[in-house]
């Protein structure tokens, strides 16, 4: 028999816990059909409700069901390498807990599999029940990395994704400290399928992922799979400095024929300000890069584990 293993990363999902375990075993007579074993690896994400103990309840009901638990909260993306690195199964998916990566798909998604293909990933086709501004801007990320990025990152795509073991061993070998999953499934390859499905709210709770939270997280795949904004700023650097070469040129024209006159001061302090500005954007960008950098190097531990069940 094959042995799938079902990673659900948790941050404060109490009241999810259960209810994704009840629809994902519904899914009980697929897995049969098919021959495939099941352990379901709930990664706790330093939640602060109850999450690891209705695990823990699962966990007595069910010995498919393994818990691993971080020292603290250090993101989806720890949670998901984790995830990842404790698998043992021949195919590995990573679904949400709070149900809006519908289990459901699961016999279909397998089936592409059996086709030949390495993964199969999901992509929602609407934002239905998200705010329109968050919306806006999560369409103008993927525009934007998509042009500037050689790497493939397909608009609404969702971390849910079923995988072959060899896919699994190709991205644990990308031990990278600032990781962007969605980046890291296109820059590995490997033959992919891709699914559609309408958005599905929550199933309890609230989401976790914030306005900031979301922008610093484009950030963070913007600057870890593009060096097209490090080369924005040299050509603005360019582009500023043979602007104040003309203007250079301009003053001692004007000087030499109209003589000097005093005003003009108002429209000196916006140039200056904005020139200050551009440098302040520069510098940030190169701060990005180095901060990036600066993380790498100290090679920190992606996670640490607490209690393992």
């Amino acid at each position: 028999m094959s042995l799938l293993s079902v990673i659900v990363p948790c941050y404060n999902e109490e009241e999810n816990v259960a209810c994704f375990y009840e629809e994902l075993m519904k899914n009980r007579p697929f897995f049969e059909k098919e021959g495939l074993e099941v352990e379901i690896l709930y990664i706790d994400d330093g939640s602060r409700d109850g999450t690891v103990r209705e695990v823990k309840k699962l966990r007595e009901r069910d010995g498919r069901v393994r818990l691993i638990s971080f020292s603290r909260n250090f993101g989806k993306e720890a949670a998901i390498y984790a995830g990842l690195e404790k698998s043992k199964g021949d195919y590995v998916v990573m679904m949400d807990a709070d149900l809006q990566d519908p289990p459901s798909l699961l016999p279909e998604m397998f089936s592409h599999i059996q086709e030949g293909y390495d993964s199969v990933a999901t992509r929602r086709v609407s934002r239905k029940g998200e705010p329109p501004i968050r919306s806006f801007f999560a369409r103008m990320f993927y525009r934007l990395v998509n042009h500037i990025s050689k790497t493939e990152i397909v608009d609404g795509a969702r971390d849910y994704r079923l995988m072959t073991r060899q896919v699994v061993d190709a991205i644990l070998r990308m031990t990278e400290y600032n990781r962007f999953t969605k980046g890291i499934f296109g820059w590995v390859g490997f033959k992919t399928r891709w699914m559609e499905y309408e958005n599905i709210e929550r199933a309890h709770g609230e989401t976790k992922w914030s306005f900031w939270k979301l922008f610093l997280y484009a950030i963070d795949g913007i600057t870890a799979f593009s060096t097209v904004p490090l080369a924005l700023a040299s050509v603005m650097g360019v582009l500023f400095c043979i602007i104040a070469f003309l203007m250079i040129f301009v003053i001692i024209i004007k000087t030499l024929l109209f003589g000097d006159p005093v005003g003009g001061w108002p429209s000196m302090t916006c140039i200056i300000c904005m020139v200050s500005g551009v440098q302040l954007f520069c510098l940030g960008i190169v701060g990005q890069y180095l901060s990036k950098t600066y993380m790498e190097v100290k090679k920190r531990p992606i996670y640490l584990i607490k209690e393992e069940i």
